[in-house]
């Protein structure tokens, strides 16, 4: 089945008040996180560069006390400081209890591991070593690691809390920046036109960017309001300017049509002219209601406009070894004016009987659904894909008259008054075009 005019939906788009509240939310957090991480570099750098000076001058005034008098204890206890002087006699002892210092070039080392209890330690180790004595000053950081494990705690926390404040924050900034946006939507989606002068917007909301849009929308408005009213008053002094020669071409042929003694072939002529007259008069009420978007009123026979709608092919047949044939139900009725089925029906029945050279149409009326099926050349894919466009002729159209808007005509029909058209390939050849009704009779 091949449906014209249907538009896909598109996909699903995250709104722009969704946007704006997560752009708040990312620039929060990454704000706090580049602040945590440059406070606790800062404090790291800052504090190591601290410890490493206080080391180095203790452990150089460790070292010239111990020149100045040998014979004090080594072993000086500081707070958070240990101080250890070896002489020259006791390095083996170093190397023995103390690999792991022993190895170690002047500077300032972190030592870290764990103890006998598995319990971790982290301190700074100061060495000085001279061919006379080895001097190392320890300094404990494990109050220092305590502190910054707190303080990146106290960060994350504060990472956490600052994204949800961005959090509150972009909220409230979106529904006040939207707010404007979502009353010129609301007010939009609430016009429904059917006035020749649209309701302006733009005195409704501020001179701003809103503003210039409900500006814009007003100008492109009023200019489609006009092109929307030139087009419904051309199509009405059409309508009526073609119905005045209309009625004298009806009028004529049926006082000659009330002669008596017509010739046969004069008789079949005016009976032409007179079916023709009446088509143009059903197009014309049909296209001017299409114009309007208005469903006319009145119930038609299917089955009655059906046999209308052959006997007027049949009369234009010529030579042409073709068989016209009703069949199926002759109840079938309708919610439509017969003028509006009969343009839909008869471009289907028109297009079976162009494209067929031989054999037969066969319009067959059905519960709620007629369907033409005919013998001619059959339907491609690429047909099928696009039958119902405005313009489009078949790959079987030729050199034959037709501008390619019957069937679009016909889905438009459709559309207005809610009915269903198809057209699919037949059995060995042919086409097979469907016409279903909506439910209401």
């Amino acid at each position: 089945m091949v449906e014209g005019g249907k538009r896909r939906r598109t996909p699903y788009r995250r709104r722009l008040r969704s946007r704006i509240i997560v752009s708040f939310v990312l620039l929060g957090f990454c704000l706090t996180t580049l602040f945590a991480f440059a406070t606790n570099w800062a404090r790291t750098r800052v504090e190591n560069q601290l410890v490493e000076d206080v080391m180095n001058r203790n452990i150089n005034e460790f070292a010239h006390r111990f020149y100045e008098d040998p014979l004090r204890s080594p072993d000086l206890p500081f707070q958070q400081i240990r101080a250890f002087a070896y002489t020259s006699d006791k390095f083996e002892r170093v190397r023995e209890e103390r690999p792991d210092w022993a190895a170690l070039s002047d500077g300032i080392h972190n030592v870290v591991g764990q103890d006998e209890h598995n319990e971790p330690y982290s301190y700074k180790l100061a060495v000085r070593k001279t061919p006379e004595a080895w001097f190392f000053l320890a300094y404990d950081m494990g109050d220092s690691m305590r502190g910054e494990q707190q303080l990146k705690r106290a960060l994350l926390l504060s990472v956490l809390v600052f994204s949800a404040l961005s959090l509150i924050l972009g909220w409230w900034s979106a529904s006040k920046v939207m707010k404007p946006v979502s009353d010129l939507a609301r007010r939009l989606r609430a016009y429904r036109g059917g006035t020749s002068e649209p309701e302006l917007l733009a005195p409704r909301f501020p001179d701003d960017e809103v503003g210039q849009l409900a500006q814009a929308l007003d100008d492109y408005s009023l200019r489609l309001t006009e092109v929307v009213q030139r087009d419904r008053e051309f199509n009405a002094d059409v309508s009526h300017e073609l119905r005045t020669p209309l009625a004298v071409i009806r009028g004529a042929t049926e006082l000659l049509l009330a002669r008596p003694g017509l010739d046969d072939k004069v008789l079949q002529r005016l009976q032409r002219i007179q079916r023709a007259e009446q088509q143009c008069t059903d197009l014309i009420g049909s296209l001017l209601l299409l114009s309007r978007n208005e469903r006319g009123q009145g119930t038609s026979n299917v089955a009655r406009v059906a046999e209308q709608l052959l006997d007027a092919h049949r009369a234009q047949l010529g030579g042409k070894p073709l068989e016209l044939v009703l069949e199926g139900s002759r109840d079938l009725v309708v919610d439509a004016p017969e003028s509006a089925l009969s343009v839909a029906l008869g471009n289907l029945i028109g297009n079976a009987v162009k494209y067929s050279q031989e054999g037969e149409v066969r319009v067959h009326v059905g519960d709620g659904v007629v369907s033409v099926s005919d013998s001619g050349p059959g339907l491609s894919e690429e047909d099928a894909a696009k039958l119902f466009q405005r313009g489009y002729r078949g790959t079987h159209a030729g050199h034959s008259q037709g501008g390619g808007i019957g069937l679009s005509i016909v889905s438009r029909l459709c559309d207005l008054y809610g009915w269903q058209v198809s057209v699919r390939p037949g059995g060995e050849r042919g086409v097979i075009a469907s016409l279903t009704f909506s439910p209401g009779r």
